[in-house]
């Protein structure tokens, strides 16, 4: 591990002519570029939203004595994390269908739940919630794959955060859309209406190999390649749904992509659960990134990825906590320490994913995989500055022998006390600075009330 106090300047002092608008200034810095590095008496200056400068905390006083600076000297300031894959209207569904195999939980009660209530209202409200509950746990930006993927979208702007909405693609009827043309037509035109925004983005979203068709995925990969947008697909989710794939095609899911064009470094792979070496392999080669999402997996007994060998392969894997419906949380925190020691227990191997590349996956690979990389995911000079800090004034986090460690395995999502995207503080002394969180949360149980009495 890289120390501040071994390397000097580690992260490299930035001389420029711009004054920083504010100053943070925490005990320990952990910029995830360069890798596996803990920085002391480091600052982060920030500038019209973008990080100016890593610096030396004497330099920085020299330099701009008169910008605000907030101390926080007992946390660890990180990127904000990334979640790769959710359903964030999702969140209204919490506890609605515990404890069930992945094929029961979906098609017996998530489907039709959704059917009844998943309007435009359902998904702003959800969603509001989910964007709270994330912002809180230090979520960054998030990807969402759901229906109305415009009120999701709306209301990621509202709050700040920053975020890709799918455009969702299943063949089936919802109250979103009733066929393919009908689902790209009117996702294009959330496309269209976020092309230049800030903090929003837009992506495919083709459900699942079992839900699309080979002539709908082959008009999204042509779309993708000419628009430039990542597709996020559920694949290999369980054995059951590879087995079932081959009794109807012949073919395993990955290799009916892959036929189809689909597999290229614009895929972002959910799940994968079901996986032979040659098609690790195959992912390498065509630069695929998984999305790893570990209590999902865990809770619907959906399977393990396996997260040692793609790793060790090259493969970029980032961490999703999928739907509240089936986690039933958004916890970043969580989902970063639950990947990193089921890894280990997975591998037999304790060293498998160290809290390094955990935090990692967490954040900077979830960029890759976003297509966001120069924007976000590590603290460097020129990116945005979206950043979160976590105390580590707390029994459970003492002594600190490494602060990257305590991070990772034994810090919780309650211990983020500031949260920042672009620049903008979107949470700080304990309250949320976007949002009115009492009333997102009425509006959220005001949707309990009425499913529960209709």
């Amino acid at each position: 591990m890289t120390q501040a106090d071994q390397t000097g300047n580690a992260a490299g002092d930035q001389t420029t002519d711009l004054t920083p608008d504010l100053i943070v200034a925490p005990r320990w810095l952990i910029p995830v570029e360069p890798a596996d590095t803990v920085l002391t008496d480091h600052v982060v200056a920030i500038a019209n939203g973008k990080i100016l400068a890593i610096a030396e905390r004497d330099h920085a006083r020299a330099n701009w004595p008169e910008t605000e600076w907030q101390e926080r000297p007992e946390h660890v300031l990180i990127p904000g994390l990334i979640n790769t894959h959710t359903h964030a209207p999702m969140t209204l569904l919490r506890g609605y269908a515990d404890d069930l195999p992945l094929e029961l939980w979906l098609g017996e009660h998530i489907w039709p739940a959704e059917q009844r209530w998943a309007g435009p209202e359902f998904v702003r409200d959800g969603a509001d919630l989910a964007i709270l509950e994330m912002i809180r746990g230090g979520t960054t930006c998030f990807h969402d794959m759901y229906l109305f993927p415009n009120e999701v979208a709306a209301v990621a702007a509202e709050r700040g955060i920053r975020a890709i909405a799918s455009v969702i693609v299943i063949e089936a009827p919802t109250a979103w859309a009733t066929t393919v043309d009908e689902y790209l037509d009117r996702g294009l035109e959330v496309h269209d209406l976020y092309r230049e925004h800030p903090l929003i983005d837009t992506s495919f979203g083709p459900h699942a190999p079992y839900t699309v068709s080979d002539t709908a995925i082959e008009r999204i990969v042509t779309l993708a390649n000419q628009l430039d947008m990542i597709i996020q697909m559920h694949v290999h989710e369980t054995a059951a749904e590879v087995s079932q794939a081959v009794a109807a095609t012949g073919m395993r899911p990955l290799a009916r992509l892959d036929k189809l064009g689909a597999l290229s470094p614009l895929l972002t792979a959910v799940h994968m659960t079901d996986l032979e070496t040659n098609e690790i392999e195959l992912l390498k080669e065509r630069g695929v990134s998984v999305i790893h999402c570990p209590e999902s997996n865990m809770k619907l007994a959906s399977g393990f990825c396996p997260v040692t060998d793609l790793t060790a392969a090259g493969i970029n894997v980032a961490v999703g906590t999928d739907g509240a419906a089936s986690n039933n949380d958004l916890d970043m925190f969580g989902e970063m320490r639950t990947a990193a020691l089921l890894a280990k227990l997975q591998s037999g191997d304790a060293g498998s994913i160290p809290a390094a590349k955990a935090l990692q996956m967490a954040t900077l690979n979830g960029a890759r995989a976003l297509g966001l990389d120069n924007e976000t995911g590590s603290l460097v000079a020129g990116k945005s500055a979206d950043m979160v800090c976590v105390s580590l004034a707390t029994p459970a986090c003492q002594p600190v022998h490494n602060a990257l460690s305590q991070l990772v395995y034994s810090a919780t999502r309650d211990q983020v006390t500031d949260v920042w995207v672009a620049g903008r503080q979107l949470y700080g002394a304990d309250d949320f600075l976007t949002a009115d969180a009492p009333e997102v949360m009425e509006r959220a149980n005001a949707w309990l009330k009425r499913m529960q009495t209709t």
